[in-house]
């Protein structure tokens, strides 16, 4: 008979959490120097990233409390920054809706090239697959916690 041997369970080095921070931490640090070099702050850049998630012709309303949420401000912060958004000629509000101009979508396509060659030298060693199942398990992490709140 033969028997299959499965792997014992590794027990983790560090908790999830922390090992997620640390990341965090330092992939922050990475695109704030890539951000630096555009002129562009964090939130501003994650504001646009917000919008373009949102798509196009997502209600002001809708992008407000989206943005607040996503970066801890209040309704009226995330109005300040979308309005500081537009003012720089990034983003447009008509008719109730919120997008990004062609000059933050030129913008959004310089940060995602200089961000792209960063990551390619972080993620090029590794398989494809990890590297979604490590994605999907942090979307999957996100959705249990925001349940939770």
């Amino acid at each position: 008979m033969t028997q299959t041997r499965t792997p014992a369970s590794t027990p983790l080095t560090i908790p999830v959490g922390q090992a997620v921070g640390m990341a965090e931490r330092v992939l922050a640090k990475l695109m704030a120097g890539v951000l630096a070099e555009t002129g562009t702050s964090r939130q501003s850049y994650l504001a646009m990233r917000r919008l373009i998630a949102l798509g196009d012709g997502a209600s002001t309303d809708a992008c407000l409390a989206d943005v607040g949420y996503w970066l801890d401000l209040d309704v009226p912060a995330a109005g300040r920054l979308v309005d500081g958004l537009v003012a720089d000629g990034l983003v447009t509000v008509t008719a109730g809706t919120a997008a990004l101009t062609a000059a933050g979508m030129d913008l959004d396509a310089k940060i995602g090239t200089a961000v792209g060659a960063v990551t390619a030298k972080l993620y090029g060693s590794f398989d494809p697959a990890d590297l979604q199942a490590t994605v999907t398990t942090l979307q999957e992490i996100t959705t249990r916690a925001q349940a939770i709140r």
